[in-house]
């Protein structure tokens, strides 16, 4: 299986475009004009939401232009054109997937276990499994990481953090 780079970048101006949009929809919602005490809510949002729509459509508009007329004699200098090259391919794939289904898991187990267990499983697999360090220095790395988590959010910023029920079963609030 082969993405091309110009199906990518239209796919991600949609995307973009779509979110712009909606942040547009979202803000008339709030007003969007100027009141008696200055900008209304969805004011400044709606500003932001049109940027981000505009930016959308000048990527639309420079990845058709990039790629019209393309051919692969393109790729030999014939045109100004430029040749559609893959984005990815089946090996970098299943690299992407690699890395992205941990972080995904990651993010399942924090919401149900808490953020500390998930980020410590996390680290633990990555350095275990990914990097392949021995098993005690990724264990001790997970807990220092999941220690100075701890100790920087909740004493010295003190913003509590997901904990879930095993640190609650523990006390640790």
């Amino acid at each position: 299986m082969e993405i091309s780079r110009k199906t990518m970048e239209v796919a991600t101006a949609v995307l973009t475009g779509s979110v712009g949009a909606l942040i547009c929809y979202g803000s008339t919602e709030n007003g969007i004009g100027w009141g008696p005490g200055g900008p209304e809510p969805g004011y400044f949002p709606f500003g932001i939401g049109c940027l981000i729509l505009l930016g959308s459509l000048a990527t639309l508009a420079q990845t058709f232009w990039k790629y019209a007329g393309a051919r692969p004699e393109a790729a030999h200098g014939v045109s100004g054109a430029v040749p559609e090259e893959p984005f990815i391919n089946g090996t970098r794939l299943r690299l992407l997937v690699a890395f992205v289904l941990p972080i995904v898991a990651m993010t399942a187990i924090s919401a149900w276990l808490g953020l500390y267990i998930g980020m410590g499983l996390y680290i633990f697999y990555t350095m275990r499994v990914s990097a392949g360090f021995r098993t005690l220095t990724s264990l001790a790395t997970a807990l220092l990481v999941i220690a100075v988590n701890f100790v920087v959010f909740e004493k010295l910023f003190m913003v509590p953090l997901l904990k879930g029920p095993i640190l609650e079963y523990f006390g640790i609030y």
